[in-house]
């Protein structure tokens, strides 16, 4: 009998070996696009101490020179240059999100495939077949674990990091592709992987860098896992239904086993993976979407004596407990996961789509004071509507005794509302442009266009070095 992670690793082989669907092949190029210039973006970030970090502890463990360290002109063995990617990948919260699982996947996936194919020399068409393969081993993954009665992720229910447990796996089969391994080797890599991955999402409601760290040790396990598998180590084949297999060990047992192994090759969740217009916790992005429409509309901070923000009763753990400390982050990337601090910072206004990097450069006093005067509850339609899309309803009570009200059902970036082609070309340009000159991010642009047809990958790395 075919258990799970052969079924997935023939899917991934299929993909490799046989070629992708257009759609899929042009949605995977914008992802290496928008990974690159969130990495790009991080490294030049005043705030990015954990990025610095991971460099500086690679550096120490040393090894063969085999993949670049984006932005920073280092050369490392591939496993180590993706831990240094994937953290940049994840550390400025501005990655893609699937829905309704609730994963970042190009975040790990993405870091992983671009080391593995410096290191082995792959071309770009056969990067961009690791890279949908592993997405999509990802969210499959991911909705397995996705509840519908509880409407959220039952790793999210038990404080668990979906994307950095999930994304170890996508990785591992994007890396091991482009190690050139077969349906079994791919197999054997996931189930690797499987004992690798981790992650507690915790530090979203008090504090610590580490979460900044989950993508780029996932993407470092998948690679590890990958040369593992290479030179021999195997995994068990019931990796992931087996007694004491994945689901069981992650999630009590309970999975959808249709919605991970369903119409392989045909209905692609990579597709349903939405782009982030603000560089925050994307529970905060309807409350933004409220705030900024509520600001064109001529509200003042001034004005305003106490908001109301209502939001999906799952995300409050998120972006509203503990109370104190979402009114008073301890640290600017911190303040991404405040509801109140995001509403106070797009009430005042800022740049780029609405809400900008610059505007977390620190923590303002008038945003702070503001973000006290915001309290966050329930609200019934929002929950009703999560994870399906991200919903918020905003209440504003003037000083003159007067009333405001915006509701967002879908946020923007979202199933409803995606991003167009200017406004992701405005994202990239904008993070790219912080650490690149112009030509040099024009060049970037154009080798991620030329990707499914180019004789190397390589170079692409190149290009993001900073001189």
């Amino acid at each position: 009998m075919t258990t799970h992670v052969q079924r997935l690793a023939e899917f991934a082989v299929a993909c490799r070996d046989k070629g992708l669907p257009g759609q899929v092949r042009d949605d995977v190029t914008g992802r290496v696009l928008d990974v690159l210039g969130n990495c790009l973006a991080a490294y030049a970030e005043p705030d990015g101490d954990a990025a610095p970090a991971v460099l500086r502890a690679v550096l120490r463990w040393g090894g063969v020179e085999e993949a670049s360290a984006i932005g920073s002109g280092h050369r490392l063995p591939a496993p180590s240059a993706a831990l240094v990617n994937g953290t940049l990948a994840h550390a400025l919260d501005y990655d893609d999100t699937h829905l309704p699982s609730v994963l970042h996947p190009s975040a790990p996936v993405v870091p992983a495939a671009l080391a593995a194919a410096e290191a082995t020399g792959a071309s770009g068409a056969a990067l961009v077949s690791a890279v949908a393969a592993g997405v999509e081993v990802c969210n499959r993954l991911g909705m397995a674990s996705y509840l519908p009665e509880a409407r959220n992720s039952l790793f999210f229910e038990k404080g668990q990091h979906a994307t950095s447990i999930c994304g170890t796996l996508g990785a591992a089969v994007a890396a091991g592709l482009l190690f050139g391994l077969s349906a079994d080797g791919i197999a054997h890599a996931a189930g690797v992987a499987a004992s690798m991955g981790a992650g507690l999402i915790e530090a979203n409601r008090t504090g610590g860098t580490i979460k900044r760290v989950h993508c780029g040790w996932a993407a470092h396990s998948g690679v590890s896992a990958a040369v593992l598998a290479l030179e021999g180590v195997t995994g068990p084949p019931t990796v992931l239904e087996g007694r004491f297999g994945f689901f069981e060990a992650w999630l009590d047992g309970r999975f959808d086993e249709s919605a991970l192994l369903s119409d392989l090759g045909e209905r692609w969740e990579l597709l349903r993976t939405v782009y982030k217009p603000y560089p925050t916790n994307h529970f905060t992005h309807p409350a933004i979407d409220c705030a900024v429409a509520l600001r064109a509309g001529g509200l003042s901070p001034d004005d305003v004596e106490e908001i109301e923000l209502g939001v999906p009763a799952p995300v409050l753990r998120t972006i509203a407990e503990p109370r104190e400390d979402k009114i008073n982050p301890r640290s600017p990337y911190h303040a991404k996961f405040s509801g109140p601090y995001t509403v106070a910072a797009a009430l005042y206004g800022g740049g780029g789509l609405g809400l900008a990097l610059d505007d977390f450069a620190s923590l303002a006093p008038e945003r702070l004071e503001l973000a006290g005067r915001v309290r966050c509850v329930a609200d019934e339609r929002a929950s009703e509507i999560f994870p399906q899309a991200f919903a918020a309803v905003m209440r504003v009570r003037l000083r003159d005794g007067s009333t405001l009200e915006h509701r967002v059902d879908s946020s923007r970036g979202g199933p409803e509302h995606p991003l167009t082609a200017e406004e992701l070309a405005v994202k990239f340009r904008t993070n790219a442009g912080r650490l690149l000159p112009q030509d040099q991010v024009d060049a970037l642009v154009t080798a991620v266009a030329d990707l499914p047809s180019a004789p190397s990958a390589s170079p692409l790395l190149r290009l993001t070095v900073a001189r």
